[in-house]
């Protein structure tokens, strides 16, 4: 990995963040406004935000939960935190303030990534602030994202009928969270509203199957291929040449034919 240089910050509002960034370099260069799982933000999240720097990229991961008031038991995954998301939409334009304070970053290329729970922020955030992409990790597609509460105020299918960037949505076939019913549910809704997405599905991966830290998780090959799919989607869509103006939709599955939602299990 190329030398990096990370460190803590606070941005506006006293949201802590973990920044990385290339050490050298004077070009300006993307960023990632990195979300995290449910756990807050550990190891795990640190690690991508420093994987991120080593691919070229500036990346902030802000701790989303910071206000839950255990946070040992929040990172063990004991207790949760549900972030509304007018709270999540505050805490990363926050963060995309600070980017822009940074010189090496070009602000017309600033990408927001949630993972999990925090899958449908980058979507929310997307549908009324303008950003160079947002990309899904097995997140935003589960029943309860499409219910209308106090946490998530507006239909999901209205926040995609607004979105206006291209979005990767990066799924497993073993996720007992997510079925590929509601994957092909969240494909149909940017259909309807003709989005630019590309949408996979890995075969035999469970829920959290990035997460290195969780070995009956952490699927390493899918990982390494959907990193580096990941790369290639936002060298893609990042390059000055692409035509926004243009629709590209895809999606690509690959999963049993005697496919079974109920025989998924959770994993530790």
């Amino acid at each position: 990995m190329p030398d990096i240089v990370s460190k803590n910050i606070r941005c506006a509002g006293g949201l802590p963040a973990f920044v990385a960034m290339p050490a050298v370099g004077r070009e300006k260069i993307p960023a990632i406004v990195l979300m995290h799982e449910r756990y807050g933000l550990v190891k795990h999240t640190l690690d991508l935000a420093e994987r991120f720097a080593g691919d070229g990229f500036v990346c902030i991961a802000p701790d989303f939960y910071y206000k839950h008031p255990d946070q040992a038991a929040l990172h063990r995954g004991d207790v949760g935190y549900p972030i509304k998301d007018t709270e999540s939409n505050a805490h990363i334009a926050a963060a995309i303030a600070e980017l822009k304070t940074l010189a090496q970053v070009d602000p017309n290329k600033i990408a927001v990534k949630g993972v999990c729970q925090t899958g449908r922020h980058p979507l929310v955030f997307a549908a009324e602030h303008p950003i160079a992409a947002a990309l899904i990790w097995y997140g935003a597609a589960g029943d309860k994202e499409w219910k209308v509460n106090e946490q998530f105020p507006k239909p999901l299918d209205a926040v995609i009928a607004r979105v206006d960037c291209p979005v990767l949505g990066i799924f497993g076939e073993a996720d007992h969270v997510i079925s590929l019913a509601d994957v092909r549910r969240l494909r149909d809704s940017f259909d309807r509203h003709d989005k630019t997405y590309t949408i996979k599905v890995y075969p035999g991966a469970p829920h959290g199957w990035l997460n290195d830290t969780m070995p009956g998780r952490y699927r390493r090959d899918a990982a390494e291929a959907a990193w580096a799919f990941q790369l290639a989607f936002l060298k893609k869509v990042l390059d000055p040449r692409y035509d926004r103006s243009r629709r590209v939709q895809v999606y690509e599955s690959e999963h049993a034919a005697g496919y079974d939602f109920t025989k998924n299990v959770r994993l530790a």
